[in-house]
């Protein structure tokens, strides 16, 4: 495999925004939506620990997502499937993923200047990590159907 499916996945990555994560928990299944933000494939979000999704991943690393646009033209879909861990961060990582995040999100790169609402929920809030372990970039604008394979830990 080259290396463009690599480099088109991360240009898609860093021009998007949401990913609908999905997870498993004593519950049953769950999926939600999250902003993201990312370094290479892996991927930084946030969200209150109370979340269903949250306790799921407490309970079970293993996710999946999807980040993709709404299409009305199939030729046209573009998007990444993925599956792979997530965790809670702390510490020194939890500031990278701040640092991540406020790079992409500007309004939470200063948070002097946040709305107060903002900064409350910032409050209760924890930093997430998902590193997948294998992804796919769907491109029907290639071939319909047309989807690349990436595993993130092997060099293109």
């Amino acid at each position: 495999m080259t290396g463009e499916p690599r480099r088109r996945a991360h240009a898609y990555l860093r021009a998007h925004h949401v990913m609908t994560l999905a997870t498993q928990g004593s519950a049953g299944p769950w999926a939600a939506a999250v902003f993201y933000a990312s370094d290479g494939f892996t991927l930084y979000f946030l969200s209150a620990p109370s979340t269903r999704h949250c306790i799921a991943i407490a309970a079970n690393a293993r996710v999946a997502a999807t980040i993709q646009e709404d299409y009305a033209d199939w030729p046209q879909i573009r998007g990444i499937q993925l599956e792979g861990t997530a965790r809670e961060l702390a510490g020194a990582d939890a500031e990278r993923a701040r640092r991540l995040y406020g790079e992409k999100y500007p309004l939470l790169g200063n948070l002097a200047q946040a709305p107060a609402a903002i900064t409350a929920a910032l409050a209760k809030i924890r930093w997430y990590r998902l590193v997948p372990e294998r992804l796919y970039f769907i491109d029907n604008s290639v071939g319909f159907g047309h989807r690349d394979e990436i595993i993130p830990g092997i060099p293109a």
